[in-house]
C-alpha cells in the first residue's frame, strides 16, 4: 500500500460538454485518501449556469432539469477547496481534463485555488503506458470486476481509485511515492506547466511555449522577437489557467530585466565608506 505524507483526492467531474475553456461543472465526486488510511467522500451536483448539450446528457444522465435547482460552482467553491484542502490530485484522463476544468471554474470563480505545489496522479496515463485500454476495461482487468453505472461521477471514481491501488498491487516497478507516480502520471518530455499543455519547461529549466509555430521556443526568445504574440494569446480562445500561467512567466522576465533602483540611503552609505577608507577612519 502506498505510503502518503498528505492526503490524495481522487476526483472526477461531469460537465456540459468537452471544452475545457468554456463548458461548466455539473457534478463532482471526490474520493480524498488520508494518510493514516482512512478515506472520505464528497459529491454534489452543481447548477452550470448554462445548457447541459444532449450529447453529454446521453452519457452522464444529468439533464438541464435535474440541476437546475442546484447550487452553482460559485457557491460552493469554498466548500470545495475545504474539502480538498492540501491534497495531491488524482483521476482518470484528469491531467488532460478534470484538473484543467477544476481550475478553470475557481478561476471563474475568483477562487484562488493553489495548483502549483500539488501532484497529480493520472490512473489513465498509468494504465496506457501498461496495458493501453479503456476505464472500463481497466476496472476488469485489474479488478475482475464489471463497471456498473459507467459516467457516474461517483461510481467512476470509485472504480478509478480501486484501480489505482490494484496498479500499485500489480507492478513492482511502481514506486510507491507520490513524486515518483506523478512523474510517471506525465506525457511527453516537457513538463508542463499549464494543464492544456501550451506552455512547458524545457531541459534547461526555462518556460517554451508547446504548440504551433513557436513551439519548443523560450517564452523569452518569442517576447523580443514577437512581442505582440503573448497579447493574442491573452486575447485568443485559451484556457485561463493557460493565461495566468503564461502571464506569471511575462512577469517573471519582466523583473528579470529591470534595472536596479539603488536607494539614497544606500547610496550615501556607500559614499560614507569610500570616505572612511581615503581618511583611514
Amino acid at each position: 500500500m502506498i505510503e502518503l505524507k498528505r492526503p490524495l483526492a481522487f476526483f472526477d467531474l461531469e460537465t456540459t460538454g468537452l471544452d475545457i475553456s468554456n463548458d461548466r461543472i455539473v457534478e463532482i465526486a471526490i474520493l480524498k485518501m488520508h494518510p493514516d488510511g482512512s478515506k472520505t467522500t464528497y459529491h454534489k451536483r452543481l447548477n452550470p449556469e448554462m445548457e447541459i448539450s444532449e450529447e453529454s446528457a446521453s452519457i452522464h444522465g444529468i439533464t438541464n432539469e435535474m440541476v437546475k435547482d442546484a447550487p452553482t460552482f460559485n457557491e460552493v467553491a469554498q466548500e470545495i477547496a475545504d474539502f480538498i484542502g492540501d491534497a495531491d490530485l488524482g483521476g482518470y484522463n484528469s491531467n488532460k481534463f478534470d484538473i484543467p476544468v477544476l481550475a478553470e471554474e475557481f478561476l471563474r470563480a475568483e477562487h484562488d485555488f493553489d495548483m502549483s505545489a500539488r501532484k497529480f496522479i493520472d490512473v489513465q496515463n498509468i494504465f496506457h503506458k501498461m496495458e493501453q485500454r479503456t476505464l472500463a476495461a481497466a476496472y476488469q482487468f485489474y479488478c475482475d470486476q464489471e463497471l456498473v453505472n459507467a459516467h457516474s461521477a461517483l461510481a467512476d471514481i470509485e472504480a478509478t481509485q480501486e484501480i489505482f491501488i490494484a496498479q500499485l498491487a500489480r507492478y513492482e516497478s511502481l514506486e510507491k511515492d507520490i513524486n515518483y507516480l506523478a512523474d510517471f502520471s506525465r506525457q511527453g518530455d516537457n513538463k508542463v506547466l499549464d494543464f492544456a499543455g501550451r506552455i512547458a519547461i524545457n531541459e534547461h529549466g526555462e518556460a517554451v511555449y508547446n504548440f504551433g509555430k513557436h513551439k519548443g521556443k523560450t517564452i523569452k526568445q518569442v517576447n523580443e522577437e514577437e512581442p505582440g504574440y503573448y497579447g493574442w494569446m491573452m486575447n485568443a480562445n485559451f484556457p485561463l489557467y493557460t493565461k495566468k500561467v503564461l502571464k506569471n512567466e511575462i512577469e517573471k522576465l519582466k523583473a528579470a530585466n529591470k534595472p536596479k533602483v539603488e536607494k539614497p540611503a544606500e547610496k550615501m552609505e556607500e559614499k560614507l565608506a569610500a570616505l572612511k577608507t581615503k581618511f583611514g577612519k
